[in-house]
């Protein structure tokens, strides 16, 4: 499954339903803050204590072999609904860890590999695509990226590059 996670709304020149494709706006969704419970290993295993829309979501995130990140830049990472939700995806990991890479890292919960793409938008400072590129290469090893890329673009090239990376996935 090919899956967009976007912090707003997007035009895409593809038929979503044909081509495999789920689109998510984030900025419609109802997705509160993790509270730090860690009911999704202990209580629940698995599943978010919290019931909200993400609880439809990172299932989506978890299956997904092709995956694109839509976010504003702020302070150098995601803006908020989106690190909110990356926050809320804990429980397709499991609390047990193992070496990975001669680093500590959580195990999986049947965590598809990834092809990702990251697309940054925003007046984006050269400090802040270099925080960014450290948090993408970071969070590859606990989403279980198997390659992946990050693109940097201002907001009014936004539907253009998005449009771009989607046509590539065909390819």
């Amino acid at each position: 499954m090919k899956l967009i996670l976007s912090d707003r709304a997007l035009r895409l020149p593809v038929d979503c339903e044909n081509d495999n494709i789920k689109l998510i706006d984030l900025s419609l969704m109802k997705i509160a803050n993790c509270t730090g419970c860690f009911g999704c290993w202990t209580k629940t295993p698995g599943k978010c204590v919290i019931r909200d829309d993400a609880v439809k979501i990172y299932p989506l995130i978890a299956a997904s072999d092709v995956l694109l990140y839509v976010s504003r830049v702020k302070y150098g990472g995601y803006d908020t609904v989106m690190k909110t939700m990356l926050e809320r995806a804990i429980p397709i990991q499991k609390a047990f860890i193992h070496l990975l890479n001669g680093e500590t890292h959580h195990v999986q919960r049947s965590v598809a590999f990834k092809r990702a793409s990251i697309i940054a938008y925003g007046n984006i400072s050269n400090e802040e695509k270099e925080l960014l590129k450290k948090l993408v290469a970071r969070n590859a090893y606990n989403m279980n990226f198997k390659s992946y890329k990050v693109i940097f673009t201002g907001e009014e090239m936004l539907e253009e590059t998005v449009k771009n990376e989607v046509l590539e996935w065909e390819k």
